[in-house]
């Protein structure tokens, strides 16, 4: 049995989710608190609550256009309506009757769910798993003008955690990690992003 939270740095108001990018579409969004071409609007974006999990995705900011980490404050109803609109990408038996309803239902989602194994400090993939959610071209639109609240730049943050770690000072590291804990959700979304 897989073990599935969200966990999540958040407030009443809105949820930090984190994603990696380039240096033109980054400044661009940090510039001005949204996203702007060379952004792609035409394929999915895809929006993480685990800092950690970024981390080890985009190598601490060292993987080839991954080079700047943003933090996203989205407003809590968007988030909430995301998962709502979610579609696993995989067919659980314990969601789906049928592969045949699963396949139909993933074909025509707005917003695509992937549980993907939690990290540690280290990179070590841990037994409970996280959540990343894939923003649609359908909803990417949405997403830009209305979800978001403030476009933060974690990179010279990011850019030190890395060098305290290679130097095996991950109890310094530990004190800039962001404050994630269960975010709590409404019983009908758990059930569809289960």
């Amino acid at each position: 049995m897989r073990y599935q939270e969200i966990r999540a740095e958040f407030d009443s108001k809105t949820i930090t989710v984190y994603q990696a990018y380039n240096k033109n579409i980054a400044l661009s969004a940090i510039k001005y608190q949204k996203f702007e071409k060379p952004f792609s609007f035409n394929r999915m974006t895809w929006i993480k609550p685990s800092f950690l999990w970024l981390m080890e995705r985009s190598n601490w900011g060292n993987k080839s256009n991954q080079e700047y980490i943003l933090a996203i404050k989205i407003k809590r109803e968007c988030w909430e309506k995301a998962l709502s609109l979610g579609v696993l990408t995989d067919p659980d038996k314990e969601v789906y009757s049928s592969g045949y309803e699963w396949e139909k239902q993933f074909r025509e989602a707005k917003v695509h769910i992937q549980w993907d194994p939690e990290r540690t400090l280290k990179g070590g993939k841990l037994q409970e798993r996280t959540i990343q959610v894939g923003i649609s071209r359908f909803l990417i639109e949405e997403y830009n003008s209305d979800w978001i609240n403030e476009i933060v730049d974690l990179t010279p943050l990011v850019k030190k955690m890395s060098l305290l770690r290679k130097a095996g000072k991950y109890k310094e590291v530990k004190r800039f990690l962001p404050k994630e804990r269960v975010y709590p959700l409404d019983e009908v979304i758990g059930k569809e992003s289960d």
